[in-house]
């Protein structure tokens, strides 16, 4: 007990610890680290066995037992049961099998039957979200539309120009007065305002023109007979004396007898007022002669008008100088014209005929000769066989003259010193205008030399006036004249030649014209064409409703307000058209012969104007303040009234094609009627369904298969804007609304989509059709193509009749006719639009454009048209249009003017 050594626990806790740690070490630090090694390596093989064997040894027991659940609960000794209770067991379990598959099959039933219906109500779902969003467009359309009536419901309240009725029409006196012939002086400053009763020419009276029988002595028996015939063809002529504003005697007598003759007139009232006396004659060989007819300073003939070839006296803008009678009766004149190109000829300058010897112009035309100059020139000074010694009378025959002057780029014409006209100079000027030499009038210019229809046709134009003193310059005053201005004066002066001066009928147009045009009072209108139906009064057609079709995936898009039918206004300048364009009637479009219901060449008023008092019809973006594409769908914009289009459809026997062609047009804004051009003979079948398309269809019966028929100025056709189409012609809603837009700025040109070109054959140098893709055109194909239904008359009525007639005989090209004449008039390109080169109308019948001989046909159309015009009128354009924000980046809250164009 005395060595017993006590020790606190807890104080000997840690100490034990101390001394199990440090033994643990010096036990490791005892042991080699091979043996450690090894060690760990036997246990890293031994435990992996071992698991494996437990792990198998675990899956052979499930093995066994999933086995033997998989027996059919037999007992161990099968050799103990019977083999009915086998078969029984096995049929039950063939039955819990067949029972099973069964209930298989009908999940599986059900299970496909709600994935068609989840499937089928996913597409009523997505069909009510198309349809939801098609009635949120028609309802904003429909609002659009109310607004849109409601301005003009306000326009008609607040319209600042009444509604014009016609004037009390003027009656003349049936009383004639007769009254004494004026005094010399008098007579000779007559003048259209002293000397005209004006009270028989009402402004509403159409200018009725009465033409005294004439027996036609004195005149060739062809010139008798044509004059009779053409003065019966004008449309002012009247056989009613008592309502005339005009009188016409055709002199016919020689001047011993023409006073006689005058005062026995019924209508002469003593001192002619309101006469015109056609004073114009010649020999019936090929040189006129006016000697017999020509009225001398002597003569009076009161205050009647003067009309004749050569005047000694002349009262400005009352009488009227006229060229000699050498054409044809009427009808084409181009067949005898030689082309406009090349612009520079063989001779530079060509002159032939009798001058003094001693006289300044032989001079110097003999010194051109005799200068070292590569230039060309013809001169001949001595006549052989020449008509009279007077100076400047002309040499040779029509034939011989015509030669040179077509190889001639300028001709010489002298004037004489002292007459006002001169029989030769009237010669010189008509043969140089038909053959293309450009004439150079050298003479005193200041006594006023007399140029036939000098108070409306503009002759700066086509021909050069020099003053004598100014020819040791005129070598080169017409070397410095350009290619270009060779080329635009010969052209203008073979378009006056071809209207004014070629034919008898156009000499006798042109005189009632010009005395019309001084007294002020508009042409007369030009005709429409009818547009018989092709159903017959008591026939229904079959109507069918047409489905809006999203054939361009753009129902979402609002391109405009739907609305009610809107005709453009006609016959709103009759008065003041002549006045403002005047010129432009005699001297660029050349048809100053009638007037019609409305032209491309409307003057645009200023952008304020709108704003402040003249906004009748103006619908301006977003009432004046602009906008993107929401705004800009609203409403037309631009700077002219708003206006309508109406789609002209060319068919033949392709009913099914032609029935979903109308019906894609349902639901088109700015639509305002759609007419059907039935080319075929035979009537559309009985049983045909007509879409309803929620405008007009009209049907036209024509009276032959013929292409021209496109173009023909319909008098259903209401508004200035047509579309032309193909019967098989896809076209986006979104692509002719473009393209409406587009033309309402380019009115006198040919606005489309599908274009082509001229092409120059450098093989055999003609000229050639080409639709390949190109970066240049000259054509837009007419089978879709927006142009101004004035080009409808002048294709129709004034275009040559070679033409038409030409694209009778091919069937064919009657959309380069369209083209060529555009070009010729306004001597611009047309102007494509959108990315749009051909159009593919699938399971289409075969078109003519199919047929192998088409282009070959194409190619001689186009070297005919030349030859008619004398040259080619088509020019190259370089760009197409799109709209403003097209490609433009823009804010998310704004929209784009189109989503695809």
């Amino acid at each position: 007990m005395e060595n017993f050594e006590f020790r606190p626990i807890l104080s000997g806790l840690p100490y034990q610890k101390s001394n199990r740690d440090g033994s643990f070490c010096h036990w490791l630090s005892t042991i080699r680290l091979s043996r450690i090694i090894f060690c760990i390596l036997v246990v890293l093989v031994i435990v992996p066995i071992i698991t494996h064997y437990y792990l198998s040894d675990v899956g052979s027991e499930q093995s066994k037992s999933f086995h033997s659940r998989n027996k059919l609960d037999l007992p161990d000794d099968l050799g103990s049961i019977k083999a009915s209770e086998v078969k029984i067991r096995i049929e039950e379990m063939l039955r819990i099998k067949m029972s099973v598959n069964n209930e298989l099959r009908d999940l599986e039933a059900k299970r496909q039957k709600l994935q068609s219906e989840i499937s089928s109500l996913g597409m009523k779902i997505e069909e009510l979200k198309n349809e939801a969003g098609r009635k949120v467009i028609d309802l904003d359309r429909i609002k659009l539309s109310i607004s849109q009536a409601e301005v003009a419901h306000l326009e008609i309240l607040e319209r600042n120009q009444p509604e014009l009725k016609l004037p009390a029409k003027l009656e003349p006196n049936p009383l004639i007065e007769i009254l004494p012939m004026p005094s010399h002086d008098m007579e000779s400053n007559c003048s259209i305002y002293s000397c005209l009763d004006f009270s028989r020419c009402s402004l509403v009276s159409n200018f009725p023109v009465y033409v005294y029988p004439f027996n036609g002595e004195g005149y060739e028996e062809r010139i008798s007979a044509s004059l009779s015939q053409t003065l019966n063809y004008n449309p002012h002529i009247t056989s009613n004396a008592q309502e005339a504003c005009l009188f016409i005697y055709v002199n016919s007598s020689p001047e011993s007898e023409l006073r006689k003759n005058l005062q026995n007139l019924s209508h002469w009232a003593g001192d002619g007022r309101n006469h015109i006396i056609f004073n114009i004659g010649f020999f019936p060989k090929e040189m006129p002669s006016l000697s017999s007819h020509a009225v001398n300073e002597n003569s009076t003939f009161g205050r009647a008008m003067i009309v004749q070839s050569v005047f000694h006296t002349y009262r400005p803008h009352f009488d009227l100088l006229v060229p000699p009678l050498l054409g044809p009766p009427g009808s084409d004149v181009w067949y005898d014209l030689p082309p406009l190109t090349p612009a520079r000829r063989r001779y530079l300058l060509s002159y032939s005929g009798h001058l003094q010897s001693s006289s300044e112009v032989q001079k110097t035309l003999e010194q051109l000769t005799a200068s070292s100059t590569s230039d060309e020139f013809y001169f001949e000074f001595q006549c052989f066989h020449p008509k009279n010694e007077s100076d400047s009378s002309l040499c040779g025959t029509l034939q011989t003259r015509s030669a040179v002057l077509q190889q001639s780029t300028f001709v010489l014409i002298p004037l004489p010193p002292t007459d006002l006209t001169s029989l030769a100079v009237q010669l010189r000027l008509y043969e140089a205008l038909k053959y293309g030499s450009i004439p150079i009038m050298v003479g005193n210019h200041n006594a006023k030399f007399l140029l036939p229809y000098e108070d409306v046709i503009d002759w700066n134009r086509a021909i050069i006036k020099l003053p004598t003193s100014r020819l040791p310059e005129l070598h080169f005053y017409i070397r410095a004249v350009t290619d270009r201005d060779i080329l635009a004066m010969r052209r203008q002066g073979r378009v006056l030649w071809e209207k004014y001066f070629g034919s008898i009928q156009s000499i006798v147009d042109s005189v009632i014209a010009v005395f019309r045009h001084r007294i002020g009072i508009p042409p007369p209108a030009i005709l429409d064409e009818p547009s018989p139906s092709v159903f017959n009064e008591t026939f229904v057609p079959l109507k069918t409703e047409a489905a809006i079709q999203d054939i361009n995936g753009d129902l979402d898009e609002n391109l405009g307000p739907i609305e009610p039918a809107y005709p453009s206004p006609k016959f709103q300048r009759n008065l003041t058209f002549s006045l403002l364009h005047g010129y432009e009637m005699w001297n660029t479009w050349t048809h100053p012969f009638h007037l019609f219901p409305q032209t491309p060449y409307d003057p645009v008023m200023p952008s304020d104007a709108k704003f402040l008092g003249s906004g009748l019809g103006f619908r301006p973006i977003a009432g004046g303040s602009g906008g993107s594409g929401k705004e800009f769908s609203e409403n037309l914009g631009g700077n002219l009234p708003r206006e309508q289009f109406t789609i002209v459809i060319l068919t033949y026997e392709r009913e099914q094609v032609l029935i979903e062609s109308v019906a894609r047009l349902n639901g088109l804004p700015y639509l305002h009627k759609v007419v059907v051009v039935w080319n075929s003979p035979r009537p559309p079948s009985p049983d045909l369904k007509w879409p309803e398309i929620g405008v007009e269809v009209h049907v036209i019966r024509t009276l032959k298969n013929s292409l021209n028929n496109r173009f023909l100025p319909y008098d259903v056709i209401e508004t200035e804007a047509v579309l032309s189409v193909d019967d098989d012609a896809h076209l986006r809603h979104d692509e002719i609304i473009f393209g409406f837009r587009v033309w309402r700025e380019q009115r006198d040109k040919v606005v489309g989509f599908p274009g082509r070109f001229h092409a120059w054959d450098l093989e055999h140098k003609n000229w050639a059709y080409n639709s390949n893709y190109s970066c240049e055109l000259s054509m837009i194909l007419t089978g879709a193509a927006f142009y101004h239904k004035y080009y409808n008359y002048l294709y129709s009525l004034v275009m040559p009749q070679a033409i038409r007639d030409k694209v009778d005989e091919f069937m064919n090209c009657e959309d380069i006719a369209m083209n060529f004449l555009v070009s010729h008039i306004t001597r611009q390109p047309p102007v494509k639009v959108t990315s749009r080169w051909t159009f593919r109308c699938p399971g289409c019948p075969v078109s003519l454009s199919e047929d192998e001989t088409h282009f070959q046909e194409r190619h001689k159309c186009i070297n005919f048209f030349v030859k008619v015009y004398g040259y080619m009128p088509l020019l190259n354009t370089q760009f197409r249009v799109d709209s403003v924000l097209f490609k433009t980046r823009i804010p998310h809250d704004k929209q784009k003017c189109f989503k695809f164009i």
